[in-house]
């Protein structure tokens, strides 16, 4: 018997890709942070990746859950004001759980993203609904561990095992902008390795939480 093709036992694993990627902020609204566990790490880490999507150019997609009642995205989700301001009018108010309203999927087809870095609140609810409609559309989802929250620690770590379970990527933001960048050669290279440094020297709430396990 003819020995397997490459093609034919390549199988997907969960690379990244700046041509085909997009990040999704959800629902990070100032309303909601102070009632979620851990959301100083989260806002922080948000901001890391907006800002890393800034410099390598990735499509940023933001949605807030029925604004009139829960309010705006935090600003302090972006380093720049200038970039939160160039976003604003692109932000999409939602009552629907799911980030995939029509709006945002017609969006992300016309993107061509097949991977979706998403980060947000609440993990059992909007983030993992997004999530699994992300997943049963064929796309990649990469979860930012360390960027996702729910207000009890349960419904956090049980979404993360429901999202992992039906086939999303659970990982951190500093592993997925290097995977991003694939190399100390990249030309933005030196900006974001700067950022994650200083992200790194920030406490970390859910490294607290582990070492109380």
């Amino acid at each position: 018997m003819a020995a397997a093709s490459g093609s034919s036992i390549a199988r997907r694993v969960g690379k990244l890709s700046v041509e085909n990627t997009a990040f999704f902020l959800c629902d990070i609204q100032d309303k909601f942070i102070p009632l979620i566990l851990c959301s100083t790490t989260v806002v922080q880490t948000a901001r890391l990746l907006t800002s890393a999507s800034k410099e390598l150019k990735i499509p940023l997609v933001v949605t807030e859950q029925y604004r009139k009642v829960f309010g705006a995205t935090s600003v302090q989700c972006f380093a720049d004001p200038d970039h939160y301001s160039s976003l604003a009018s692109s932000i999409v108010d939602k009552k629907k759980f799911s980030m995939m309203t029509p709006e945002v999927t017609a969006h992300v087809d016309s993107l061509n993203a097949q991977s979706i870095v998403l980060f947000g609140i609440e993990a059992h609810v909007c983030l993992q609904q997004t999530c699994l409609d992300l997943l049963e559309s064929g796309r990649d989802v990469h979860v930012i561990a360390d960027a996702c929250s729910s207000m009890k620690l349960f419904d956090r770590e049980i979404a993360l095992q429901r999202m992992q379970n039906a086939g999303a990527y659970l990982t951190t933001a500093q592993s997925a902008i290097f995977m991003l960048m694939e190399s100390a050669d990249h030309p933005n290279f030196k900006k974001i390795s700067a950022l994650v440094k200083e992200h790194a020297l920030l406490p970390n709430e859910f490294d607290d939480l582990l070492r109380k396990k």
